[in-house]
């Protein structure tokens, strides 16, 4: 694939640090007559790269970068096909539906899959949300 693909890490989403950057990038899209956009796992932080407080709070940033991602890629919310949602408290759950279903609700809804996990890659991330959007 190498450079048949586009990375997308624009300024609106946290910058990814130096040490990661050669293995990191926050969204890849896939040329072809489908547009396939994959973004990375996403965490609660704001792109001046502080980490917001609370489940809810770095939910709705993790929602807001992936929302930065897709229109650094010129796509919308309505493109994405699956979302894929890492919690570290099962009791956070009825919270991610009740976010979901203000900001994400949709007549043709994405697949999803909620998953609880032990612990994501620091201590202090309570929730990831990872994305694939396609278009023609």
């Amino acid at each position: 694939m190498g450079s048949q693909v586009t990375r997308h890490n624009p300024a609106t989403v946290w910058a990814v640090p130096d040490a990661f950057r050669s293995i990191y990038s926050h969204a890849v899209e896939v040329p072809g007559g489908t547009r396939v956009l994959f973004i990375s796992g996403q965490v609660g932080i704001a792109s001046d790269g502080t980490l917001r407080s609370g489940f809810t709070q770095q939910l709705m940033q993790a929602m807001d970068n992936v929302e930065a991602l897709l229109a650094a890629a010129g796509m919308t919310k309505a493109e994405v096909v699956k979302v894929n949602y890492y919690l570290t408290r099962a009791e956070d759950l009825p919270v991610l539906g009740q976010i979901r279903r203000k900001r994400w609700a949709s007549d043709a809804p994405e697949a999803v899959t909620v998953i609880v996990v032990s612990a994501l890659a620091r201590p202090d991330y309570l929730v990831e949300v990872e994305a694939v959007a396609a278009t023609h």
